[in-house]
C-alpha cells in the first residue's frame, strides 16, 4: 500500500473520528504543537534539548541501571509534551506523579526520559504488601550477624538515582509517609543510626566541618541529583487508596492520558501494515469510546488501548480474522458485564461496523506445529482459517514438540479446537488468559497447549492472601545461618522459558498482582533482593554496551528472562455485576487493570455432543443410555435461567460428568439418580434447590430405583486371605511398612454406615480422593477410621480451623541454632510415603487455603514454602534437586461438615467439590441406628432405644425443616445409651437432659423438644409420682345362675335338618380407585403422667363425616366412615394412614335421605390387607385390596341384585325391615356368613374359593352368634329362643351337607329363689373361643379344665358357659349380675351432647361396643357417662372430667372393676341423630392383636389403651425406670482411704454412754468411716450399725419448689411491665390480646428465623487478619525478618476494612405481596386462609424488626380493586405491636369489603418490575395467593412467566390450599422451588420461613 494513499486515508479516518469524539477528548488532544528532541554536543558536555528546554548529560556510574531500549525512533508529539514537562520538574528539583489510566503507558515515558537524560533508576512496584522495610532499610544476617541493607529509596537518594514508585494507590495507607520527608527536605532518619541529610545542608556544615567529622555523626548527604518519579491511578475512579493528603501536596501532578488518537494511528498502521485502513481505525475509534467520561458512567471498564499493537499484528498475520472475535479477547465483554452493558457495547460495535463476528468462522483448528529453522526458540504453527491455511511462527519450549491430537488424554472436540487455533494466533503477541467455569477443562487445555508447544509447565497455584512476596521471592537462611532470598516458581520459569500456570487469578488481591504487571508489559522484574530480570533484547544490548560476559552480567545481579518465557493465566468467569454483597463477597476481579496484562479467551461449556463425544472417548466403556441420560439432565440445568439451577448445573461440570461416568463404566449397575445425588450433595442442598434438582431429575426421566433399605441387601465387611469385600466391592488388603498409623476404632457394623463405604471403596479403587460431607456426630470419622483399617491403610491426620493458613498446610518453620528449618506437615508425610490423609473439619479453613489442596490432587504438583516440590510423575523428578515424588499409594479423604446454617464453615464443597469424590454421611435410618444402638447398650431396654431413635429421627426432620436450628445426630444418642448402659437406673429422662441442657434457656426450643420427645413417650418432666390409673371398683360374687341344654331327644321336630345349596359369586370390577397417604402423627400418652392410655393419633377425616365401624387384624386398625363411605386403615406403629374414599361407589349419600352403614372383616393370610365392606340397607357386599386400591362388587344374590328403591331410610319411626347383617369372627379364615333380619337365610361366603353356600332355616332368624367355626348359635326373633346349628367342618360341594340344628333349653338353677325369669336374654357379646384354662380357674376359683365360651349381656357384666359348645351334657352358667340393668338406665344422652341429643334417640345403637380380651381375662365395654356409678368412682368434692364416655373393665381375674374416661372429642358431626344410632356413647371399641383396646371417638381420634393388669405392671415398672428412681436420700460423698493399719479380729467396740458421732479410732462402735468396729462405711467391722441418729429430710421436690409468694411477686411484675409497655405505645387489652392470637401463632418461626439471621450478621462479622503488625501471634511467614530483629512481623485479627472503591453492601430487597381479595375472606371460615396470611405478614414484620440495615421490605396487597394496595412500605416499617396491628387490621377490613376480580398475576408483575429498578443486593418477591387463577382465565404458564421475567429478581409463589387440586395442578407448571403449595394454612410461615433461609443464606 502506497504510503500517501495510507496518509489520504488516514485523514479521512482521523476526519471522521474527530468529529464523533472532539467533545470527548478536550481541545488539548488536537493541538498540533510540536516538540523536537535534540541531542546536542558542545564542548562542556552533552545535552539533551526537548523544545526550548535543556538539560545537562552526567555520565553514569553504574550504567547498567539506565533504562535501554524505551525510546523508539519516532516520538508522538504527545510522549514529547510530557517529556518537556518531566524535564522542567526535574530541572526544578521537583517530584513529579504521573496520573493516568491503568496500562504501561506512564511507566514508559517515565522511563523513555531516564533513557534519555542517562540517569539511573530504582523501580519499586508497590503492593499492598509493600512495609517500610522494602523502602528504606531491610535486615540480612552475615556469619551471624545482622547487618543494614540499604533498600532501593535510600539507594536512590545517596546515590543520587531517580527513584520510580510504580502502584501508589496498592500500598496501605500507612507506608508512604515515611517518604514525606524525603520527600520534601531531601531527610530522613535510617535505622542504623545514619541520617540523610539534603545536599545543600551538607555542603554547608561541610565548610565548617571536615568529612570525617560528619561522618562520625552518622551524616549522609542526599545527591542533588535525587529525584522521584511517582505512577499511579486516579482513584476513585479506579480502585485502591486514596493518596494521603499530606504526600499528594509533596508531588506535582501530570495527566497522562492515552495517546492522542492520531498519534495512536500512526503506531497502529506500523503494527499492521496489511490491514485496509479503515478497519484500523474502526477500531481505534471503539476503543477510545469506550475509554470515555459516558462509559465509564455507564460502569463499562476502560476499554486496553495498549493492547491494541498487539492485536493488530494478529490482524496482520491473519486478516480475515473477524474484528468482533478480536475485540472479544481485548474486551471480553460477554463476561464481565450484565445485560446493559453488553447491549451498550454491541451498539458501539455496530455503530463502527465492526459485529461480523457472525459473518466470518473463526480459525477452526491447529493443523501443525514444527520446529523453525530460521530461529531458535520459535516454532512454525498452521493453522486452519476461513477455509487458507496461515503459517506463522511463535515462542515454543525447548522440549519436544507434539502434533496436535495425539495425546491419549485428550479428547479434541470442535470448539476445543477452534479455542487453541485462537490461543495460537493470541500467543503470537502476548500473554493469555483462560476464563471458564470449574471443572470446564482449562487446566486440561493449557496442558494441551503447553505440550503442543515443548513448553514445561509451572503451574502456580494462587490463593487469596498471597502476598507479593510468596509470588516473587522467599527468604530462607543458608546452613551457616544467613539469610537469602529464594527466588520463586515464577521467577526460575521466567529465566528459564517455560510457560507460567497461574491459576485461579481471580482469587489473588489485585494489589499483590500488580506486581506483576512490569513483567507482563515490559518482561522487566525486579526483585526484593536487588537482582533485575532485563527482557532478552534489552539484556543483550545492555551486555554489547558494556562489554561485559553473562558471568559478569550475573555478578552485577543482573539476569535475562528467556525469549520464550510466556504466562497463561486460569480464571473463572468474573461475577457479573458482582458487588461486594453477592456470594461470598467475589468482586468483579476482572477489571481495568488487568484488562492491559492479557489477551483473554473464554471457554465455553461444551455443547451436548462434543461433551457425549468426550465421555466416550474417556470413559469407553460407560453404558450409553446412562450417558444420553446424565448429558439431559446436565444442559436442561445449564440452559434455565433460574440461579438455583445454574448453581446445580455448576456442581455437574464436565470434570465431575467424566468421574460420574469412570464410575458407571466400572459399575453399570448403579443408579444415575445416585449418582447425580451424589455429586450435588442433595442431602443438604437448601430445601429449594433439592426440589428443583428433583424437579430436573424427573423431567429427564432419570428415576430413583426404590430405596435398598427395601429390599435387605448383604452389607458385610470381611477380609479373606488379604481381599477386603464389602458388600459387592472386593479390594486388596494393604501391607503397610508403618503399622502403628493404621487407625483401629470401635465401630458397630451397620446397613447404612456399610453402604457408604461400600461406595466410598468403588471410589477409592477408581483412584478418586474422597470427601464426606455431614452434620456433626453423624460419623464422619468412625467411618474413615473403619474404613482405613479394615484397608490396613497407615492415615495422616490434619486438622483445620479458622487459622490454618498455606503455610501451616505444608510445613512448619522452626529456628534451631539460628538456621531456620522445617518440619513436613502430615501432608508432606503422607505425599512421600504414600499414606492417606485425613483432612478434618475442612469447611473451617477459608476456602483460598484449602484452594492449594487443587493443584495437589489435579496435577499431582505442589511447591513448598522451603522451596521442595511434590511431584507425581517420577520421570520429571530425575536428575532434579529438591523434588519430592508423589507416592502412588498417597490418597486423600476429606471430612467436611454440610455448608449453610447453623455450621456457618466455609463453603468447601462450593470451591473444591468438583475434584473430590463427594458422598453425603447422614445420620443412620432408624432401622440401622436401632442395630447400632443395640450394640452400645445391650442391656438397655429395646423400647427405650425405640423411643430414643423415633424422637431423634423426628428432631432431624425438624431441623431439615428449620423447625430448630440444630441437626441432633447419632453421636448424642450413643452418648445417651452409654450412660443408660452404664447407670441402668438413671431414667432415661433425666439421661436426655445431657443433650437437651444445651436449649433449656431458649423457651421456644425448649417447648419444640418437649413436645417432640413427649411425643414419642420420654417422659421428661414428669414426676414419679404422677401415675393416675382408674380407681378400682370390686366385683359382685360370681354365682351360678343356671343350666343351657342341648335337647338331642329321638324327638324329630326338636333336630332339624336344613338344607344347603352352592353357587359361585358373581364379581363385578375392579374398578381401581385413589388410596391416600396422610402422615400419622403418633403422640404417646405417658409422657406427663402414667394412665392407661398409651397413645393417640388423629384421623385426618372432615367433621361432618361418621364413623360406624372399626376392627384390627394382627396390628392393623381399620375405620370405615359412612357419610361419605370412606375406610381407613393404620398401623399400631406405622408412620402412615392411608384412605380410600368410596363416594364414587355409593353416590347417594347426599342429602342426607338414604344413610349407608357398613360394616368391614379384614381378611387373612393369603389375603393379607384386603378387606370386604358390608353395607347394611342395600345389601352391597365389597371386595378392596388397600394395597392396589382395586375394588370389586361380589354379589351373592343373583334375585336381589338392587333393593327396592323405596327403602326411604333407616331414621323413621317404622322400622319396616331389618337391615342385612355380616358376622365376621372368622373373616381371618377367609369366610364371612351374612343374614338377613327376620329372614330365614344363612348366606355363607368363601372368599378364597368364590362360592356362596345358602342354608334355608326352619325360623326367622334375630341375630346369630358364631361360637366357633362349626357352631354357630342363632336367637329366633320373636320369642329370642336359642338355637345350635352345627355343620360340617367344610362344606363341600359334593357331599352337600346337611346343617342340623338343635334347640337350647335355659332352665334356672332350681334353688328357692322363686320362679325361673321367662325371659330369654339376648347377649351383647360371645366369645368365638374359650378362656385359657389357668382365667377359667381363677375366675371360678375352683380347678377346672373345660370348654367354655364368655358371653356378656346387658344384665350381667360377664357370664360363663362351661362347656358350651362342645359337651352335650347341661352347661353350667357362671353369672356376675350387675345391680342394675343397663336398658334400665336409659341413656340419656352422652356427657356433652346431651342437648342436642336426648329427644331424638329411636330405635337401638347398631354397634354394641362390648369386646372380650380372653388372655387378660377381661370384658371391656365402652358406655355413657350416664350409665357410670360415678359417685362411686370419684370422691364427692372432685367434679368428674367431661368424657366422650367411660371403658368398663371386668377383670375376672382380680375380681375387680374400672371405669377409664375417655377425653371428649376435639369435634362434633353436626349429625347426632345418625350418631346416636352408631352406638349409644360417642366411641367405637375395638380389641388389637396385641392385647390392647382401642377407641375411636366421633371425632376421629384414635387412643390405644393398655387394660390387662400385668402389661400395665409391666409398664409402670419401664415408664418409673424411664423416669429414674429420685428415693429422695441425699447424696452422701464417700472417700475411701487406706489408713495403712491392718484389720484385727473384728470386735463390736465400746458403746459410747454420751452417743457422740465417730471418725475412725477403732474402739468405738456406732462410728463411721472406722476400721473394725461395727458401723458405717468402715473397712472391716463385723456388720452396719447405725446408732440411729434420726436424719430429718426435706423431699426433693419441697427444695426444688420456689415459694409461692417469690412466684406471685415474679407474675405481677411480668404483669405490671405488659400494662406499661401497652400504655407507651398507646395500645388496649383487647387489641393486644388480638395482636397475641397472631403473634403467638409465628412466634417458633420468628424465633429461629431472628436466630438464623444474627447468625449470619456474626458470619459477616468474623474478623480476619492484619500482617505486618507490631504485636500479635508471631507470622510464620515473616519468621526470617524475626531473626533479623525487624518489628512487624506479628499478625493479629482485626476487623478488615472494606477495600477502597469496593461497592458499598446494600440491603437486601424484599416484597411480600399479600392476597387480600375477597375469596381470601369468603373461605377464611373454610381453611382459615386469611388468618394465615395475616400471620405471615405478622411473622415478616416481627422477624425483620431491626434488621432494617440488611433488609429494606415492603408490603403490598392485591386484590379485585387492584394491584398495589400499600400495607406497609418500605421507609415506615412498623415499630410497635399497635402498628402492626393496624396493618392486619388493614387487611382484614379490605378482604371484607373490596370487589371480586384477580391481580395476582399483574401485581407479580409489576412488582418484579418495581423491585428490579431499586438498587439492592438482592430482590425477593414473594407472592401469597389462594390459587383461583383459571376462574379469572389466568394460564399457569403465564404466572411461570411473570416469576422468572427477570433473572435479578426471585420471586416466589405460595398458594394457598385452593379448590380441588388446582394448587397442585398449577405448581406442576410452575418452576421447581419457585412454588408452594400449603394445603394447610398452618404451613405459609413455615413455607415462607424455608424461602428465607435457602435463599438468603446462599448469599450470606
Amino acid at each position: 500500500m502506497h504510503y500517501q494513499l495510507l496518509r489520504g486515508s488516514s485523514a479521512v479516518a482521523s476526519r471522521r473520528v474527530r468529529n464523533i469524539l472532539g467533545s470527548v477528548l478536550g481541545r488539548d488532544g488536537w493541538l498540533c504543537r510540536s516538540h523536537e528532541v535534540k541531542l546536542v554536543n558542545t564542548c562542556s558536555g552533552d545535552s539533551v534539548t526537548i523544545g526550548e528546554i535543556s538539560y545537562k548529560l552526567k555520565t553514569p556510574r553504574n550504567p547498567e541501571l539506565v533504562p535501554l531500549k524505551y525510546l523508539s525512533d519516532s516520538l508522538p508529539q504527545a510522549v514529547a509534551q510530557h517529556l518537556r514537562w518531566i524535564m522542567q520538574k526535574d530541572l526544578l528539583g521537583q517530584d513529579v506523579f504521573l496520573i493516568g489510566p491503568p496500562g504501561p503507558l506512564r511507566r514508559s515515558i517515565a522511563m523513555q526520559y531516564l533513557e534519555l537524560t542517562k540517569r539511573e533508576a530504582e523501580y519499586v512496584a508497590l503492593s499492598r504488601d509493600t512495609t517500610e522495610t522494602d523502602l528504606k532499610q531491610r535486615r540480612e544476617i552475615r556469619s551471624g550477624t545482622a547487618f543494614y541493607i540499604d533498600q532501593c529509596a535510600v539507594r536512590a537518594a545517596t546515590q543520587g538515582r531517580v527513584l520510580v514508585l510504580e502502584g501508589l494507590e496498592k500500598a496501605e495507607r500507612n507506608v508512604l509517609p515515611v517518604l514525606n520527608n524525603l520527600l520534601e527536605n531531601r531527610e530522613m532518619q535510617l535505622e542504623d543510626g545514619r541520617f540523610l541529610m539534603s545536599a545543600e545542608r551538607y555542603d554547608k556544615l561541610l565548610r565548617e566541618h571536615t568529612k570525617e567529622e560528619l561522618d562520625s555523626w552518622k551524616i549522609v548527604r542526599v545527591s542533588e541529583d535525587f529525584r522521584v518519579i511517582a505512577l499511579g491511578l486516579p482513584v476513585p475512579k479506579y480502585k485502591g487508596n486514596p493518596l494521603d493528603p499530606p504526600l499528594r501536596s509533596r508531588f506535582q501532578a501530570r495527566d497522562v492520558y492515552y495517546l492522542p488518537f492520531k498519534d495512536q494511528l500512526e503506531l497502529l498502521y506500523s503494527a499492521g501494515p496489511n490491514v485496509a485502513a479503515e478497519r484500523v481505525s474502526q477500531l481505534l475509534s471503539l476503543a477510545t469510546t469506550l475509554c470515555s467520561q459516558e462509559s465509564s458512567g455507564l460502569g463499562l471498564p476502560d476499554f486496553p488501548v495498549d493492547n491494541l499493537p498487539a492485536a493488530l499484528h494478529v490482524l496482520n498475520t491473519f486478516p480475515m480474522l473477524s474484528s468482533q472475535q478480536l475485540v472479544q479477547r481485548l474486551y471480553p465483554y460477554k463476561s464481565i458485564l450484565g445485560k446493559d452493558g453488553h447491549t451498550a457495547v454491541e451498539s458501539v460495535l455496530s455503530r463502527f461496523e465492526l459485529s461480523d463476528g457472525r459473518r466470518q468462522a473463526a480459525p477452526s483448528s491447529v493443523l501443525s506445529v514444527s520446529t523453525s529453522r530460521e530461529s531458535e526458540g520459535q516454532a512454525d504453527v498452521t493453522v486452519q482459517s476461513a477455509g487458507e491455511e496461515v503459517t506463522f511462527q511463535v515462542p515454543a519450549g525447548d522440549k519436544e514438540l507434539r502434533p496436535p491430537n495425539s495425546s491419549p488424554t485428550f479428547i479434541n472436540t470442535p470448539s476445543h479446537s477452534q479455542l487453541l487455533a485462537e490461543m495460537m494466533q493470541s500467543h503470537m503477541v502476548k500473554d493469555l488468559c483462560l476464563i471458564g467455569a470449574k471443572g470446564c477443562g482449562k487446566s486440561v487445555i493449557a496442558r494441551e497447549f503447553a505440550e503442543m508447544l515443548g513448553y514445561s509447565m509451572e503451574q502456580v497455584m494462587l490463593y487469596q492472601d498471597m502476598t507479593a512476596r510468596d509470588l516473587l521471592q522467599q527468604r530462607y537462611t543458608l546452613p551457616n545461618g544467613d539469610t537469602a532470598w529464594r527466588p520463586s516458581p515464577l521467577v526460575t520459569a521466567a529465566l528459564e522459558g517455560k510457560l507460567l500456570l497461574l491459576d485461579g487469578i481471580h482469587r489473588v488481591n489485585l494489589g499483590t498482582l500488580a506486581v506483576l504487571s512490569r513483567l507482563l508489559h515490559d518482561r522487566e522484574l525486579d526483585l526484593y533482593d536487588g537482582t533485575r530480570l532485563l527482557r532478552w533484547d534489552r539484556y543483550q544490548a545492555l551486555k554489547e554496551q558494556l562489554q561485559l560476559s553473562d558471568q559478569q552480567m550475573q555478578e552485577r545481579s543482573i539476569l535475562p528472562i528467556h525469549r520464550a518465557f510466556r504466562v497463561l493465566a486460569l480464571a473463572e468467569p468474573p461475577v457479573v455485576g458482582g458487588g461486594s454483597g453477592s456470594s461470598r463477597g467475589q468482586q468483579q476481579w476482572l477489571g481495568p487493570e488487568l484488562l492491559t496484562m492479557f489477551l483473554y479467551h473464554t471457554v465455553s461449556p461444551l455443547a451436548r455432543a462434543e461433551e457425549a463425544g468426550l465421555i466416550q472417548g474417556l470413559a469407553p466403556s460407560v453404558p450409553m443410555g446412562a450417558a444420553e441420560q446424565l448429558l439431559q439432565l446436565t444442559h436442561s440445568l445449564r440452559q434455565t435461567n433460574d440461579p438455583t439451577a445454574q448453581s446445580l448445573a455448576s456442581s455437574l461440570s464436565t470434570r465431575q460428568l467424566l468421574r460420574i461416568c469412570r464410575r458407571l463404566s466400572r459399575y453399570p449397575e448403579e443408579s444415575i439418580a445416585h449418582a447425580v445425588n451424589k455429586a450435588c450433595l442433595s442431602r443438604f442442598l437448601p430445601s429449594l434447590a433439592r426440589a428443583s434438582l428433583e424437579k430436573a431429575l424427573t423431567s429427564s426421566s432419570v428415576q430413583d430405583p426404590p430405596d435398598p433399605a427395601e429390599q435387605p441387601q448383604d452389607h458385610s465387611c470381611v477380609v479373606q486371605d488379604g481381599v477386603l469385600t464389602i458388600g459387592k466391592v472386593s479390594a486388596p488388603v494393604y501391607n503397610p511398612d508403618q503399622k502403628m498409623k493404621v487407625p483401629d476404632v470401635l465401630f458397630y457394623d451397620n446397613p447404612q454406615h456399610m453402604m457408604v463405604m461400600e461406595d466410598m471403596l468403588k471410589d477409592f479403587l477408581l483412584g478418586e480422593h474422597l470427601l464426606l460431607v455431614g452434620n456433626q456426630g453423624v460419623g464422619k470419622n468412625k467411618i474413615v477410621d473403619r474404613f482405613l483399617h479394615l484397608l490396613n491403610r497407615p492415615r495422616e491426620y490434619l486438622q483445620l480451623h479458622r487459622d490454618t493458613t498455606v503455610q501451616t498446610l505444608t510445613l512448619q518453620p522452626s529456628v534451631r541454632d539460628g538456621i531456620i528449618t522445617y518440619e513436613d506437615s502430615p501432608l508432606v508425610k503422607a505425599v512421600r510415603h504414600g499414606h492417606i490423609l485425613v483432612i478434618d473439619e475442612a469447611d473451617k479453613a477459608p476456602t483460598n487455603v484449602t484452594c492449594i489442596l487443587k493443584t495437589l490432587v489435579e496435577s499431582g504438583e505442589m511447591i513448598l514454602a522451603d522451596g521442595r516440590r511434590i511431584v507425581s510423575d517420577p520421570l520429571e523428578a530425575k536428575g532434579r534437586p529438591n523434588i519430592i515424588v508423589m507416592h502412588p499409594d498417597f490418597r486423600m479423604l476429606v471430612l467436611a461438615n454440610r455448608p449453610g446454617f447453623p455450621f456457618l464453615g466455609n463453603d468447601f464443597f462450593g470451591a473444591l467439590g468438583d475434584i473430590f469424590s463427594c458422598h453425603a454421611v447422614d445420620n443412620p435410618k432408624p432401622q440401622a441406628e436401632l442395630a447400632m444402638l443395640r450394640q452400645y447398650g445391650p442391656d438397655v431396654p429395646e423400647a427405650t432405644l425405640q423411643k430414643l431413635v423415633a424422637a431423634f429421627g423426628e428432631l432431624r426432620s425438624m431441623a431439615d425443616q428449620g423447625t430448630i436450628t440444630y441437626p441432633y445426630s447419632t453421636r448424642e444418642v450413643v452418648n445417651i445409651v452409654r450412660h443408660l448402659q452404664r447407670f441402668p437406673n438413671e431414667g432415661l429422662a433425666n439421661v436426655v437432659r445431657n443433650v437437651f441442657d444445651f436449649d433449656s434457656y431458649n423457651k421456644d426450643t425448649r417447648e419444640v423438644l418437649i413436645e417432640a420427645l413427649h411425643k414419642h413417650g420420654i417422659p421428661i418432666g414428669a414426676k414419679p409420682t404422677s401415675v393416675h390409673l382408674a380407681k378400682e371398683l370390686p366385683l359382685p360374687e360370681v354365682r351360678m345362675t343356671g343350666y343351657w341344654t342341648l335337647n338331642q331327644g329321638g324327638n324329630a321336630r326338636r333336630k332339624l335338618l336344613c338344607p344347603t345349596e352352592t353357587r359361585a359369586v358373581d364379581v363385578k370390577g375392579p374398578a381401581f380407585l385413589r388410596v391416600q397417604s396422610y402422615p400419622c402423627h403418633r403422640q404417646e400418652s405417658r409422657a406427663l403422667s402414667f394412665t392407661e392410655e398409651k397413645a393417640h393419633w388423629q384421623i385426618p377425616m372432615n367433621e361432618v363425616n361418621i364413623i360406624c365401624d372399626a376392627i384390627s387384624s394382627d396390628d392393623t386398625l381399620y375405620v370405615a366412615m359412612c357419610n361419605p363411605v370412606s375406610l381407613y386403615s393404620m398401623t399400631e406403629r406405622g408412620e402412615s394412614i392411608r384412605c380410600m374414599e368410596l363416594y364414587d361407589v355409593f353416590p347417594r349419600t347426599i342429602s342426607g335421605v338414604w344413610q349407608p352403614f357398613v360394616t368391614v372383616a379384614p381378611l387373612g393370610s393369603p389375603l393379607d390387607g384386603q378387606v370386604v365392606l358390608h353395607e347394611e340397607q342395600s345389601n352391597t357386599v365389597l371386595h378392596l385390596d388397600m394395597g392396589t386400591g382395586a375394588v370389586r362388587r361380589l354379589v351373592l344374590s343373583p334375585d336381589t341384585d338392587q333393593t327396592s328403591s323405596k327403602a326411604s331410610g333407616w331414621w323413621s319411626s317404622k322400622d319396616q325391615q331389618g337391615g342385612h347383617k355380616m358376622c365376621r369372627d372368622f373373616s381371618r379364615k377367609n369366610w364371612l356368613l351374612f343374614y338377613k333380619e327376620d329372614g330365614n337365610q344363612l348366606e355363607v361366603l368363601d372368599v378364597l374359593e368364590g362360592q356362596v353356600h345358602s342354608i334355608s332355616l326352619p325360623i326367622n332368624l334375630k341375630s346369630v352368634f358364631l361360637v366357633a367355626e362349626d357352631r354357630w348359635l342363632l336367637l329366633e326373633s320373636n320369642t329370642n329362643k336359642k338355637f345350635l346349628l352345627t355343620k360340617p367342618m367344610h362344606t363341600a360341594v359334593e357331599d352337600s351337607g346337611v346343617c342340623q340344628l338343635h334347640s337350647i333349653s335355659e332352665d334356672p338353677v332350681s334353688a328357692g329363689h322363686g320362679a325361673a325369669s321367662a325371659e330369654a336374654v339376648v347377649p351383647q357379646m360371645l366369645s368365638n373361643e374359650q378362656l385359657p384354662n389357668e382365667n377359667l380357674s381363677a375366675t371360678l376359683e375352683q380347678k377346672i379344665v373345660s370348654p367354655n365360651r364368655l358371653l356378656a349381656d346387658s344384665s350381667c357384666f360377664a357370664q360363663i358357659i362351661v362347656g358350651f359348645p362342645d359337651l352335650m351334657s347341661p352347661n353350667e352358667v357362671y353369672t356376675f349380675k350387675r345391680p342394675v340393668d343397663l336398658s334400665a338406665v336409659k341413656s340419656s344422652g352422652s356427657g356433652s351432647h346431651t342437648f342436642f341429643r336426648g329427644a331424638l334417640r329411636s330405635g337401638t345403637a347398631k354397634r354394641e361396643n362390648c369386646i372380650a380380651l380372653l388372655s387378660a381375662n377381661q370384658v371391656v365395654r365402652a358406655i355413657p357417662p350416664s350409665q357410670v356409678p360415678l359417685g362411686d368412682v370419684y370422691p364427692k368434692d372432685v367434679t368428674p372430667p367431661l368424657a366422650a364416655a367411660y371403658l368398663e373393665v371386668t377383670d375376672l381375674t382380680s375380681k375387680k372393676l374400672k371405669y377409664i374416661p375417655v377425653p371428649r372429642s376435639m369435634t362434633v358431626s353436626p349429625y347426632t341423630n345418625w350418631l346416636s344410632k352408631v352406638s349409644d356413647c360417642d366411641v367405637l371399641v375395638a380389641a388389637l392383636g396385641s392385647g390392647g383396646v382401642v377407641t375411636v371417638d366421633m371425632g376421629g381420634y384414635v387412643r390405644q389403651w393398655e387394660t390387662g393388669l400385668d402389661t400395665l405392671q409391666r409398664s409402670l415398672m419401664e415408664w418409673r425406670n424411664m423416669i429414674g428412681s429420685e428415693d429422695g436420700r441425699p447424696i452422701q460423698i464417700t472417700i475411701q482411704r487406706d489408713s495403712g493399719l491392718d484389720v484385727s479380729a473384728p470386735k463390736h467396740g465400746k458403746l459410747d454412754p454420751s452417743n457422740a458421732p465417730h471418725v475412725g479410732g477403732n474402739q468405738w462402735s456406732g462410728g463411721t468411716g472406722g476400721r473394725d468396729t461395727a458401723g458405717l462405711g468402715g473397712k472391716g467391722g463385723p456388720y452396719r450399725l447405725d446408732a440411729g441418729h434420726k436424719v430429718y429430710q426435706v423431699s426433693q421436690a419441697e427444695k426444688d419448689a420456689v415459694p409461692e409468694e417469690v412466684r406471685q411477686a415474679a407474675r405481677e411484675m411480668a404483669e405490671k411491665a405488659f400494662k406499661e409497655r401497652l400504655k407507651e405505645i398507646d395500645m388496649s387489652e383487647y387489641d393486644a390480646s388480638t395482636y397475641e392470637r397472631f403473634s403467638n401463632a409465628v412466634r417458633r418461626q420468628v424465633q429461629s428465623l431472628r436466630i438464623i439471621l444474627d447468625s449470619l450478621q456474626a458470619k459477616g462479622k468474623e474478623r480476619q487478619w492484619l500482617k505486618n503488625q507490631a504485636m500479635g501471634e508471631l507470622d510464620d511467614a515473616k519468621i526470617i525478618d524475626g531473626l533479623t530483629g525487624e518489628k512487624s512481623i506479628y499478625k493479629r485479627r482485626g476487623d478488615l476494612d472494606p477495600e477502597l472503591g469496593s461497592p458499598q453492601q446494600k440491603p437486601k430487597r424484599l416484597r411480600l405481596l399479600a392476597d387480600v381479595s375477597g375469596s381470601m375472606y369468603r373461605f377464611n371460615g373454610v381453611d382459615g386462609r386469611l388468618e394465615r396470611s395475616m400471620e405471615a405478614v405478622c411473622m415478616v414484620m416481627e422477624a425483620l424488626e431491626s434488621y432494617e440495615h440488611n433488609f429494606k421490605y415492603d408490603i403490598v396487597g392485591h386484590s379485585g380493586d387492584g394491584c398495589d394496595i400499600e400495607l406497609v412500605p418500605a421507609d415506615k416499617t412498623p415499630k410497635n405491636d399497635k402498628q402492626r396491628l393496624k396493618v392486619l387490621k388493614t387487611m382484614h377490613a379490605h378482604a371484607q369489603f373490596c370487589m371480586s376480580g384477580d391481580y395476582t398475576l399483574e401485581a407479580t408483575e409489576a412488582s418484579i418490575r418495581e423491585l428490579a429498578r431499586e438498587e439492592a443486593d438482592e430482590h425477593f418477591v414473594v407472592v401469597l395467593s389462594d390459587a383461583n387463577l383459571e376462574r379469572y382465565g389466568i394460564r399457569p404458564e403465564r404466572f411461570a412467566q411473570a416469576l422468572t421475567s427477570d433473572p435479578q429478581v426471585n420471586a416466589f409463589a405460595i398458594f394457598i390450599g385452593s379448590l380441588g387440586d388446582q394448587a397442585e395442578r398449577l405448581q406442576r407448571t410452575l418452576p421447581a422451588g419457585r412454588s408452594f403449595v400449603a394445603m394447610d394454612t398452618k404451613q405459609i410461615p413455615q413455607i415462607l420461613q424455608q424461602i428465607f433461609t435457602s435463599t438468603m443464606l446462599s448469599s450470606a
